[in-house]
């Protein structure tokens, strides 16, 4: 039984993620790693070169920018990726989310555990969600609790919508003309957290990433229209809560970096009308209300 990572990254300098710490958090589960680089301009590619691992196999690619809206550029990355896995598991990472070492050892077990229950497509994670320093988290309806990111290979499987989900579709032709929504995947639950760290910027940065990033969601007249209608900053948020865990070692340099300090204003937050009323109801029942799940959970 063999498992590859597969990844995809643009410019990871300019946008603040951690991406070479990203890939290394998994290296030591993977036998291989896909990597498709965009055409960067940042050294975002001689960086993941010179972390000189046989492991990592780069995939160069050039980003279509007539495929922005919905983030679809994102799928078709991710895609380019996923077509170089040979090996039986795949396992996706984005380049703002790094996996944990003490929990390695249980998704290597897991995997081996299902590997002969064909029943099981894949597995969904629990996600921790930082904003504004390392020490905060969002935790509202407005994240996602969980998502797909280990699935057999060999099964059909595709990106779905913005590379958040999976999907299977018996034809890829179809797929790629929208013409088959796709079946949802059959996941266990995995208590392995992925942190997710693209909320995570200098109060000078944070501007420019929110920027560059709904760059490849809207339009450039769209984008600057927005931009200009809204005050973006750091507390631009419904609502972040105290970190009190620990983060991956390979993270400990860059939250020990941090050079500014973050805590939530609740008088700055900015809230969807419908969430006003929902979260307190959430937050009572303890879990969210009409949540959307691209899986079919297996108990």
């Amino acid at each position: 039984m063999k498992l590859a990572g597969f990844t995809y990254v643009r410019n990871g300098f300019d946008y603040g993620v951690p991406f070479l710490e990203s890939i290394q958090s998994v290296l030591p589960i993977c036998d291989e790693m896909i990597v498709a680089v965009g055409d960067s301009n940042d050294g975002t590619r001689e960086a993941i070169v010179d972390l000189n691992s046989p492991k990592i196999k780069i995939i160069d690619t050039v980003w279509n920018m007539e495929l922005r809206e919905g983030g679809k550029v994102f799928a078709q990355q991710a895609n380019i990726a996923l077509d170089q896995v040979k090996a039986d598991w795949c396992l996706h990472i984005q380049s703002d989310e790094v996996f944990h070492e003490n929990d390695l050892e249980l998704i290597q077990a897991q995997i081996e555990l299902h590997h002969e229950d064909k029943r099981v497509d894949g597995f969904i994670l629990p996600f921790v969600h930082f904003w504004g320093g390392y020490d905060h988290i969002r935790n509202t309806r407005r994240v996602h609790n969980f998502e797909i990111r280990i699935f057999r290979n060999h099964i059909g499987v595709r990106s779905y919508r913005d590379s958040q989900g999976f999907r299977k579709y018996q034809s890829f032709e179809a797929y790629e003309n929208g013409t088959e929504k796709g079946e949802k995947l059959r996941v266990k639950k995995l208590d392995a957290t992925v942190y997710h760290y693209t909320g995570i910027r200098s109060p000078d940065a944070y501007a420019k990433k929110v920027a560059m990033f709904q760059s490849y969601y809207t339009s450039p007249e769209a984008l600057e229209k927005k931009l200009a209608s809204h005050d973006f900053h750091m507390h631009s948020v419904d609502r972040t809560i105290p970190f009190n865990g620990t983060h991956p070692k390979i993270m400990h340099a860059k939250v020990a970096a941090q050079d500014w300090e973050y805590s939530y204003k609740k008088e700055l937050s900015v809230w969807h009308k419908k969430d006003k009323y929902l979260q307190p109801i959430e937050d009572f029942l303890g879990f969210k209300l009409g949540e959307y799940k691209n899986y079919h959970l297996i108990k």
